[in-house]
């Protein structure tokens, strides 16, 4: 197993006075760095909406918030896939402060791989062959 790691900063706004970071940002962190590895791996997100006329879309998110981290602190955020499905991505999502060494936020995410019908609507697809190849190697386990 490999897992996708990026580096980021919090920026102003994104966590109170505290150091309690916003939920929504927490959620946003790992859809960014979501987005970044589908681009490494050759499947940006504008090339399969654009050309595919598919997306990978949100299904269900948990997010446990656990430490601080405050503006200005450098993070490093972790996405491992522990599962894919026949239509879906399970990943584990981890956050750590790298000035405190804590854990900021750790949880799950569900994504589902859709097709973007040409009313707008979306419908649930099987996950192309060549997308689980290029994914296989941040999977955690052999499922």
């Amino acid at each position: 197993m490999s897992a996708y790691t990026q580096e980021l900063t919090v920026n102003w706004g994104e966590s109170d006075p505290f150091g309690l970071v916003y939920y929504a940002r927490e959620v946003a962190w790992f859809n960014e760095i979501e987005h970044e590895l589908f681009r490494t791996i050759g499947y940006p997100i504008n090339r399969m909406i654009n050309e595919d006329h598919s997306a990978f879309v949100m299904g269900e998110i948990q997010f446990r918030f656990i430490g601080p981290a405050a503006y200005g602190d450098r993070v490093q955020c972790t996405l491992s896939l522990e599962e894919i499905r026949d239509k879906t991505l399970h990943w584990k999502c981890l956050a750590t402060n790298l000035n405190s060494g804590q854990t900021i936020t750790e949880g799950n995410a569900i994504r589902v791989y859709a097709k973007i019908m040409d009313d707008g609507n979306l419908r649930s697809r099987q996950i192309p062959d060549d997308i689980r190849q290029a994914l296989s190697k941040f999977r955690t386990s052999d499922s």
